[in-house]
């Protein structure tokens, strides 16, 4: 049922609703009008909500509603000023920059301050903001946790905690950081949990640190977690494994096509795809483990913008990764089991748009998808044998008779990576940087050469703090960067490595 209440009806600041107008929002999803009087009235809540239903504005509008603004007169009478006043925990980087930015987006009319404080990048410019005053932070559980144990950042005036993909937190080993981060935080604070599935773990989570907190439920009650959604349309093939490039070439000129993200279970894999499109003509990009955060950042700046319209990622790599209008999901490597697969296909038809997901097939991963297919009831316990000029394949996606495996030249409308500057952080070259500003408009995204060294690899997997986290090869001089295994230290090596891909050869492949 639509909803027919306005933001401006449940008493939201009059700067928000404006700011929210300014973007053409003006009715909330069920999940939000379900939390907002519950949120704005500073009781505690669950929230069971899959991502791509709404529900960062779901906590986000009441977080901005009850921060005290620099700019509103009651600002002097705080304990402490610039002190946070909020705070919001994700599992990874790109769920917490996703998230400031939708709150930075509501708060457009106000002076709320919102920091963003990851592993990955230098500490100085998080530790001046902290010390210039913010109300809201939003974080991932590593660097939050290193940032306050050298006092840089202090949780005792945060009336206001957010534990946002709690279950993601839980598959990544979070939980214990998010109940020292809890801890920090005064006992009267108001706590709002939001997760897609409720494990044990979690709800042991909930009862230890939330006072009867409201249950709120943004799913149907026969979704038991497993269910696809019924707005996507899926499809699978069985493929082989020389002419997976061609069949994808030319999925990706079907009608109707707009981002397409494009799954593949290794690094190595998802280099060379987005390698291979780019040879082709098409706007791609890579993100995976081995790039370094700028690279990262490029990558998903450039695809949320439109600049590329293809990302190749790793499951690990797009965990928390939430982008708008993504009309095809294309599993190149068949998902390791339901939850992956469902993963996966949730990145489209989000918010009550349609969606189209594909997978591909090889011969050896049939049991796995067997088990796949069983476990969703897809109705696809064999996929059919399909081949790049198969006309099944042209017919159910919409792809044009004629469709060869290269974009057309007069297609070749999109900026490509190439456009999208690179930002100077911490564990970023300049030879580096250097490397993917010479790349063609195509948007590929290179290989090796853009590693920014171990932690990269493992930081996306679990941003984390200490020794094995992101942020422990961090520091404020070039002495703290670890070289990668494809950078020659010496100068010898860059002259072997300029040699090489002057040759046309390229860069080293991931490892």
């Amino acid at each position: 049922m639509q909803e027919t209440r306005t933001f401006a009806d449940f008493g939201l600041h009059p700067d928000i609703v404006r700011a929210l107008a300014d973007g053409g929002i003006t009715h909330p999803f069920p999940i939000q009008a379900m939390t907002l009087p519950v949120a704005l009235s500073r009781h505690d809540i669950i929230g069971q909500a899959k991502t791509g239903t709404g529900k960062t504005l779901g906590f986000g509008l009441p977080l901005l509603h009850n921060v005290v603004a620099p700019q509103d007169a009651a600002f002097a009478d705080l304990e402490r000023p610039g002190a946070p006043q909020a705070l919001v925990v994700a599992p990874t980087r790109e769920l917490a920059v996703q998230v400031a930015g939708d709150l930075s987006k509501a708060a457009a009319h106000r002076s709320t301050r919102i920091l963003t404080v990851y592993g990955g990048r230098a500490y100085e410019p998080q530790i001046e903001a902290l010390n210039r005053g913010v109300e809201i932070v939003v974080g991932t559980p590593g660097r939050l946790l290193d940032l306050a144990a050298k006092g840089h950042l202090t949780l005792g005036h945060a009336r206001t905690v957010v534990l946002d993909e709690a279950d993601e937190m839980l598959d990544l080993g979070f939980l214990p950081d998010v109940e020292k981060l809890l801890a920090l935080t005064p006992a009267g604070r108001q706590t709002m949990l939001f997760s897609a599935t409720m494990p044990g773990a979690v709800v042991s989570l909930a009862r230890s640190y939330m006072t009867q907190p409201t249950h709120i439920r943004a799913v149907s009650d026969d979704d038991d977690g497993r269910q696809t959604v019924a707005a996507v349309e899926q499809f699978a093939y069985r493929a082989h494994a020389m002419d997976k490039v061609e069949m994808l070439a030319r999925m990706l000129q079907a009608d109707g096509r707009g981002l397409t993200i494009v799954f593949a279970r290794t690094k190595r894999t998802a280099a060379k795809v987005a390698d291979e499109l780019g040879d082709r003509g098409f706007a791609a990009a890579a993100i995976h483990g081995d790039l370094g955060q700028g690279a990262r950042e490029q990558a998903l700046r450039a695809f949320r913008s439109g600049k590329v319209d293809i990302l190749v990622a790793t499951d690990v790599a797009a965990r928390g990764i939430d982008v708008e209008a993504v009309t095809h999901v294309i599993n190149y490597q068949c998902p390791e089991d339901e939850k992956t697969y469902l993963h996966r296909i949730g990145r489209t038809g989000r918010a009550g748009a349609t969606g189209v997901a594909v997978t591909f097939v090889d011969w050896d991963d049939m049991p796995r998808w067997g088990l796949i297919n069983k476990a969703l009831d897809l109705g696809y316990p064999e996929p059919e044998e399909t081949y790049s000029s198969s006309p099944h394949l042209f017919e159910q996606l919409g792809i044009p008779e004629g469709t060869r495996g290269t974009l057309p030249k007069s297609a070749r409308t999109r900026a490509g990576l190439g456009a999208e500057a690179v930002e100077d952080i911490e564990g970023t070259s300049g030879r580096e940087r250097g490397d993917r500003r010479g790349r063609g408009r195509g948007g590929r995204s290179g290989r090796g050469g853009q590693r920014s060294g171990q932690d990269g690899g493992r930081s996306s997997a679990r941003e984390g703090h200490g020794p094995r986290g992101g942020s422990a090869a961090e520091g404020t001089g070039g002495s703290a960067r670890r070289s990668s295994s494809t950078e020659s230290a010496g100068s010898g090596g860059r002259r072997r490595r300029r040699r090489r891909t002057s040759a046309g050869h390229g860069e080293a492949p991931s490892s």
